[in-house]
């Protein structure tokens, strides 16, 4: 519920001035704006269904106006929470629900890698962030770090793959924080 109130205001949370932003709620706009339509319907529909027992209809207004505002700040928290490119380091985000922080000497690559996981088939070490089924940026990493989710459950991880809604501009980001590698001789890192 917090989230809602930080989209209201226009707001960004853990984004500092020198930080570059990089949104991923696009994706599933449609489908969380569908879903608030389909339960606001739903909420008109069983008030008129329960005018006439006003207890039931005051327990269910209640439950349905909770759902429709839980739908609208479960992509509030995915707006209002974008993955930061930063000075320190890339923090990946999932809404409220996971918060990654990679500092620069972590990563060895980032790069464009359009995908779309097999959720039944999750890769040891790999964490995959899909909005709308796919990812688009991997960020492949020098030693694993410990993705800790919602719930407390810790997974070490060598490879972050995520979703971004401009994903070549957040590689671009990415690799000029990342210093420049040296194969024998000048070089600069890949965009991919």
């Amino acid at each position: 519920m917090t989230s809602l109130g930080l989209w209201a205001a226009r707001r960004t949370d853990g984004v500092g001035a020198a930080d570059t932003a990089v949104g991923y709620a696009r994706a599933q706009a449609p489908t969380a704006y569908g879903l608030v339509f389909v339960f606001v319907v739903e909420t008109v529909g069983v008030s008129f269904m329960l005018a006439a027992y006003p207890v039931a209809h005051l327990i269910m207004l209640l439950l349905d106006l909770y759902t429709v505002f839980l739908a609208l700040g479960l992509h509030a928290a995915a707006v209002t929470r974008p993955h930061v490119v930063g000075q320190g380091g890339v923090r990946v985000r999932r809404g409220a629900g996971l918060d990654l922080w990679i500092p620069l000497e972590r990563i060895a690559s980032a790069r464009y890698d359009l995908r779309f996981p097999n959720a039944n088939q999750p890769e040891d070490g790999v964490l995959e962030l899909a909005v709308a089924s796919q990812t688009a940026i991997t960020l492949e990493l020098t030693g694993p770090v410990t993705a800790v989710s919602l719930l407390g459950r810790r997974t070490e991880v060598h490879t972050v793959r995520c979703h971004a809604d401009d994903p070549r501009a957040a590689v671009e980001a990415v690799n000029a924080m990342l210093p420049v590698k040296q194969h024998g001789g000048e070089g600069a890192p890949t965009i991919g």
